[in-house]
């Protein structure tokens, strides 16, 4: 009898729904409108994180990879632009895709060394990477130390799009966002992706079936860390400033969490991740230290009550893919 294999990938390998392309209109509609009700410079801050989370949830979510590193890339890419269009004087969208590339080179080099290892010794690797780069960062006298890269200039896009005035900087920050959601939204609904969620699911399977696991999760790491890069190096042109903040562990914790509270594994749950937890940080501020606590109650909350995260717990009660 011929022997019959079936498909590697998992029950997400469904007919493409309705669903996300709506959501995706909503959420494109809702943040070209949302300067009218909202301060600008609290929706860009936003944007820049939501889009670090997703880059972090290609990794996390869709390979099963746990990276307590992330800040390595996000910050590298942010000092590297700020430097860029300050001393170099270059074009912002140059400066961005020049932070991109170091992060995609970080990326590739870390990598390389962690996939080497699985579960908790990945994730201390990462991080171990993460705070050499950081005590480098310390010192090294391009990154101005603790005093970071300040008064970057936002110059002009392109060479017509003055970033100077407010609403222009806020879409140029949006479409930067929607270009990199799209392309990891195609990454994950491709065969490519298909090959990762099976990896995530069973890797001895995948290895079984002729597939080189470790050359997917490198160029998936490397995917991520690039796309991480281009969060930190926006972030960089629109606050104008490039800190120690940037590559401290910390940040690697807050993407994390940014990534569960919204939904692990879901296409927008970082993105409402993102937007819950820089609105803590936003409007709870009175609070001064206290919202660390306020935010570890929230995680708490989450992780016994909605361990889906909000849009996982969305997605499984309206039964449609988000």
């Amino acid at each position: 009898m011929e022997r019959v294999v079936e498909p590697i990938a998992t029950s997400e390998r469904a007919p493409a729904s309705w669903s996300e392309p709506v959501a995706f209109a909503v959420m494109t509609l809702a943040f070209v409108v949302a300067p009218a009700f909202v301060y600008p410079v609290f929706l860009m801050k936003a944007l820049c994180f939501a889009l670090f989370a997703c880059a972090f949830n290609l990794l996390i979510g869709y390979v099963g990879l746990l990276s307590f590193g992330h800040a390595l890339f996000f910050g590298w890419a942010s000092y590297v632009s700020a430097h860029a269009a300050k001393v170099w004087g270059v074009d912002p969208v140059l400066a961005i895709l020049a932070g991109a590339a170091v992060a995609a080179g970080l990326g590739l080099v870390a990598g390389a060394i962690a996939i080497r290892r699985q579960g908790i010794y990945f994730a201390m690797i990462t991080l171990a990477l993460a705070q050499m780069m950081y005590f480098f960062a310390v010192q090294a006298p391009f990154t101005g130390g603790e005093d970071g890269i300040q008064a970057v200039p936002r110059g002009r896009a392109l060479g017509f799009l003055d970033l100077s005035q407010q609403m222009t900087m806020y879409y140029f920050v949006l479409a930067v966002f929607l270009a990199c959601f799209l392309l990891i939204y195609r990454i994950i609904h491709s065969p490519f992706g298909e090959v990762l969620k099976a990896i995530r699911e069973n890797e001895p399977r995948a290895v079984s079936l002729g597939y080189k696991t470790d050359r997917y999760k490198l160029v998936a790491f490397v995917l991520s860390a690039t796309l991480a890069g281009v969060a930190g190096a926006t972030k960089a042109i629109v606050f104008q400033l490039a800190s120690l903040t940037d590559v401290h562990w910390g940040m690697s914790g807050e993407v994390v969490l940014m990534t569960l509270v919204g939904g692990l594994g879901t296409v927008f749950g970082p993105v409402v991740g993102a937007l819950t937890m820089v609105a803590m940080e936003n409007y709870l501020a009175q609070y001064g230290q206290w919202v660390t606590v306020i935010q570890g109650v929230v995680f708490v909350v989450v992780v016994l009550l909605f361990r889906r995260g909000i849009i996982g717990e969305l997605a499984n009660a309206l039964k449609i893919p988000l």
